[in-house]
């Protein structure tokens, strides 16, 4: 795992002294992704919110005992997810987050370093602002995200909004470092798919 960084440790005490504005800049910098993550656990946006504000109350309650031997956005996504699990577990919900191994064509999309083979065509000719079908592009991936099973939305959460290493991938979800490549790319794959079909469908 990554360890804590030094602002990290430093923010970490001021969470622990009870300092307001350090926890008021946290909250806001990763509350957004936490519900995310935990909507595509719990599959109810409402239960999501209350599982965020509890793992929330649980990291204020532990902050004193957290010991930096992973990043602190690491420790805090650990949190939430152990929460959000035992939440869906508890409404009859069971969420597994390792690979089951099937092959999704990944061997004909990525090479043996995890890059594409061929860069989609999609994300080289449309940018951010560009419209497809009177929708941004983000609303498109937003869609495809939201579409993902939980395992693959989580790594994908984790990696490209939260910036998380992968150790500390592995560490918050509980999986093998093998089946988080496998996830990641399998999200990446869906997410291209889906993209290239929207675009697709709104070519003349």
């Amino acid at each position: 795992m990554t360890a804590s960084s030094p602002d990290e440790i430093a923010l970490a005490g001021r969470l622990a002294a009870g300092d307001k504005a350090s926890f008021e800049a946290l909250y806001r910098r990763h509350n957004s992704a936490m519900v995310r993550l935990a909507t595509a656990i719990v599959k109810s946006r409402h239960t999501a919110e209350e599982v965020s504000q509890d793992a929330w109350v649980a990291v204020l309650r532990n902050i004193g005992r957290f010991e930096c031997r992973s990043s602190l956005t690491a420790w805090i996504f650990t949190i939430l997810t152990n929460k959000a699990r035992t939440r869906a577990a508890r409404d009859g919900r069971m969420v597994s987050f390792d690979s089951d191994g099937e092959d999704d064509g990944l061997a004909a999309a990525f090479d043996g370093r995890g890059r594409w083979k061929d860069l989609p065509a999609l994300w080289e000719e449309v940018t951010p602002e560009q419209i497809i079908a009177g929708r941004n592009l983000l609303d498109h991936v937003n869609r495809a995200i939201e579409a993902l099973p939980p395992s693959q939305q989580a790594v994908l959460l984790l990696r490209g909004q939260e910036g998380l290493g992968p150790a500390d991938i592995c560490a918050a979800l509980g999986i093998s470092d093998g089946a988080l490549r496998v996830l990641l790319h399998r999200a990446r794959l869906a997410v291209r798919r889906r993209l290239d079909a929207a675009l697709a469908e709104d070519r003349p």
